[in-house]
């Protein structure tokens, strides 16, 4: 049993022989780029100083929003599937999810190098934001390699428009909501 709750945990993201399929792929990068957005979202109007760098502010925007689209995805399924989801399946969409907590991993750490003196608060802001959208570009070489094709280009072409997008998705958020 062991062996298939780590199965179940950590693959097939971590495995060489299985991939990933089309489904789990997309539903994960949808949750990374939703994650990372937010996160973003939640550094912009965060007014960094000494005392307060806007580590909990970025904690609670990932743990609030991992729980709302956990708690959405299975409402979600419920009306994918009639008869009741079997047992792995909270797990996997569970695991789906997991992205959006994952993107308050690095600006989290930035920001803690600001609150223990080794970066200026505003440099750790700012950082933490350029962070935010190199891995949203990042996502099409992730992408490129599911598709089974090199990175060329097009690719880093692809990665720039898409942090454009997400610029603007990110602005319009702040904007609304602030």
């Amino acid at each position: 049993m062991e062996r298939d709750n780590n199965k179940l945990l950590h693959g097939p993201l971590f495995s060489r022989s299985d991939s990933l399929d089309r489904r789990n792929a997309a539903r994960r990068i949808s949750a990374y780029i939703y994650g990372n957005i937010l996160i973003l979202s939640a550094l912009i109007p965060v007014a960094p100083s000494l005392e307060d760098v806007g580590i909990a502010v970025v904690l609670g925007a990932a743990l609030s929003t991992f729980i709302a689209h956990v708690f959405a995805e299975s409402v979600g399924q419920s009306v994918r599937q009639s008869d009741a989801p079997s047992p792995p399946q909270p797990w996997l969409d569970l695991r789906d999810s997991l992205p959006i907590l994952s993107s308050a991993v690095l600006p989290c750490a930035i920001l803690v190098a600001a609150a223990i003196g080794w970066l200026e608060p505003r440099t750790a802001q700012v950082l933490a934001e350029v962070a935010m959208l190199v891995r949203i570009g990042g996502i099409t070489f992730v992408i490129r390699r599911l598709e089974g094709a090199r990175p060329d280009r097009s690719t880093l072409l692809g990665a720039i428009l898409l942090s454009c997008v997400a610029t603007a998705v990110v602005a319009a958020k702040v904007v609304l909501t602030h």
